[in-house]
């Protein structure tokens, strides 16, 4: 089980339901955990998934937003691709994306945040947005909205939007009322939650279905 295969499960979802291919996302990953199963070798499958599941999500949701981003004249990264491999340098494009990113710890250094997704204008590296992309809420939802703090502390990150997309498979953003922590946080630490999920939720400012995304985002470039 590759992310080709998770991509190829997903462009059949979007065959059959169109636009609306997002809202099948859980139902995907219950399929691809089926294949994922057979291939497997070894004694603990739940946690292999699970790393699987974790690492590839976000690799389908670039796949999903890549195009029309492309199409507002931005390009759309994976977080790693700023970290240096094998010794090699980065590009000059995105040694500038990096310097755009950093947080100043001050004496303690320069570091990145953790992020899943990196949107940025090609011609000045300007970094535009960052997006965290988990399963659910209680993978380091309080993690992003900590990173978004930390970049709107300062003059040179402050105008970088961070976004959090999830299926929220324990639904905690189904309601707005009673409110639960998860939701809190992204209420009013965060600039966005997009939800790829079959339920509606009680929409917000905040917290949307994913196909409002786009939009949205098409507002904040203009």
């Amino acid at each position: 089980m590759t992310i080709s295969d998770l991509i190829m499960l997903y462009d059949k979802k979007k065959e059959q339901y169109g636009k609306e291919a997002y809202r099948h996302i859980s139902n995907l990953l219950q399929e691809a955990k089926a294949k994922h199963q057979k291939d497997f070798i070894g004694t603990d499958h739940e946690q292999s998934w699970r790393a699987f599941k974790g690492k590839n999500l976000e690799k389908l949701i670039e796949y999903i937003i890549v195009d029309e981003v492309k199409s507002l004249g931005l390009k759309v990264i994976n977080g790693n691709s700023l970290e240096r491999t094998n010794g090699e340098k980065l590009s000059k494009e995105l040694g500038l994306v990096k310097r755009n990113l950093l947080i100043d710890y001050g004496e303690f250094g320069s570091h990145l945040p953790d992020v899943d997704i990196i949107i940025y204008h090609p011609e000045t590296s300007k970094v535009v947005a960052v997006l965290s992309c988990k399963v659910t809420l209680r993978e380091r939802i309080a993690q992003t909205g900590y990173w978004k703090i930390k970049l709107a502390s300062d003059k040179v990150t402050q105008h970088i939007k961070v976004y959090f997309i999830t299926p929220d498979e324990d639904g905690t953003l189904t309601f707005k009322n009673p409110t639960k922590k998860g939701r809190a946080i992204v209420e009013t630490d965060l600039d966005g939650t997009y939800v790829l999920s079959e339920k509606n939720i009680d929409e917000s400012s905040k917290v949307k279905m994913f196909d409002k995304f786009i939009d949205d985002f098409k507002k904040l470039i203009k």
